[in-house]
């Protein structure tokens, strides 16, 4: 058996790949490396089980397929491969529609040729758009704000369709904040630009930035910063590893979204303030105007990740979490 991981050269499939490493799972990872590096890819097998890397893109279906004729011993996929960027999705939407969605129906079609019917779908809180509530629950009305959250959510409504007409069992993740690195420094955090809170302040106090900004500090929580729940990438790819496991073992079947979460948020301010903790050293910053579509609070109900999957979180403390990231930006 192996597991096939895309986009697995990236943050959270790299970090993936090692735990199914470490877990004696064989894996092949394919990765168009426009956001992935060949330095997050193991370097040679652990003696038990080996990863494979095939640089490919979705968008070449004939190449799929190949992968498939090749390896008749895959199971099950973990599909990480896709564009993240919010911002970038407002202004170059038909990238997020192709890359997100028509590059994941490619993989979905080949797929369902070749009668591998388990995949793992990165997916992600940016579903629920604007909460109504918090702790967001899976139930909760989605309504995606920006092509980004919009390209995910059509992926799983794309699942939910193919789960009905072809038998197609998938469990989509839809992350929170992911933070953090690998706890033995093997892979980490380094996207191109950086867009993420904790990787900004610490290239801040590396020199990397001359400032850093907070934006707004009138929101409706205790210290007036938004608040967001943060989840360890060790974490996230332990619940990848369940997913995956209880697929295959046919112990989930259909379409099923579950959140990625701590059920606990932090403020910017609070984040800045770990970051100088663990570090001793000041961050620069400064407030600045809000940005549009930014919500208060936005924290996650984990409910169904721990009865479903039977998820337990192991490293998602903020102090870890920050430790390991600081560690990673510092090798």
């Amino acid at each position: 058996m192996s597991i096939l991981i895309t986009g697995g050269a990236g943050y959270i499939g790299s970090q993936t790949n090692f735990c199914m490493l470490d877990a004696g799972i064989d894996t092949i990872v394919l990765d168009n490396l426009s956001k992935g590096y060949s330095f997050l890819l193991p370097k040679e097998s652990n003696g038990r089980n080996s990863s494979l890397f095939i640089e490919g893109d979705l968008s070449d279906i004939e190449k799929l397929r190949q992968i498939f004729i090749d390896h008749r011993e895959i199971q099950g996929v973990i599909h990480f491969a896709g564009s993240i960027e919010v911002g970038e999705s407002v202004t170059n939407p038909a990238k997020y529609y192709q890359n997100n969605t028509v590059n994941t129906l490619n993989l979905l079609n080949v797929m369902n040729e070749f009668n591998v019917k388990n995949i793992v779908f990165s997916s992600t809180a940016a579903t629920y758009g604007l909460p109504n509530s918090v702790p967001i629950h899976e139930s909760d009305f989605t309504n995606p704000i920006n092509p980004y959250g919009q390209s995910k959510l059509t992926v799983e409504h794309i699942l939910s369709d193919y789960a009905q007409a072809y038998g197609m069992n998938s469990v989509c993740l839809r992350y929170f904040n992911a933070c953090g690195a690998d706890v033995q420094g093997r892979t980490g955090e380094c996207h191109d630009p950086e867009t993420h809170l904790i990787p900004i302040v610490i290239e801040t106090l590396r020199g990397q930035r001359d400032i850093m900004k907070v934006y707004g500090n009138n929101y409706n929580t205790p210290d007036g910063t938004c608040v967001r729940d943060y989840v360890h990438t060790m974490d996230l790819a332990s619940a990848h590893i369940l997913a995956i496991n209880k697929l295959i073992n046919y112990q989930l079947k259909g379409y099923n979204a579950i959140n990625l979460g701590t059920a606990r948020g932090y403020s910017c301010l609070e984040i800045i303030k770990m970051v100088e903790k663990v570090t001793g050293k000041q961050v620069n910053y400064e407030i600045a105007p809000r940005r549009a579509g930014d919500p208060d609070v936005l924290v996650a109900d984990n409910t169904l990740a721990k009865n479903i999957l039977g998820w337990e979180l192991q490293y998602s403390s903020l102090e870890n979490i920050i430790t390991t990231a600081w560690n990673w930006a510092n090798r």
